[in-house]
């Protein structure tokens, strides 16, 4: 296992909190105190079971997800990208 390598349980353990994300904040659905807490009391635990080598990328991982759900301050990029180019217009005859 490399430097920044998670643990496969940390991994398993991270992937199942991204997942939860979107039924944490059902859940907690108008108090953000609640979801914030939620947030924080699995982000701590995972941080905390985190072995020093691997904290770095644990805590950027955290950090990330905390950027999408709005718990962590960062710029959340939303912009479209096109999937194919545009398809050139035919010319009429």
């Amino acid at each position: 296992m490399g430097a920044n390598q998670l643990p496969p349980d940390l991994q398993a353990e991270l992937d199942a909190l991204e997942e939860a994300m979107p039924r944490l904040q059902l859940q907690h659905l108008g108090g953000m105190f609640a979801f914030a807490n939620a947030w924080a009391e699995r982000h701590d635990a995972l941080l905390r079971r985190t072995p020093a080598p691997q904290r770095p990328e644990m805590e950027a991982r955290l950090r990330r997800i905390g950027i999408r759900w709005g718990m962590v301050p960062g710029a959340r990029v939303t912009t479209q990208f096109p999937a194919l180019a545009p398809v050139p217009e035919r010319r009429r005859a």
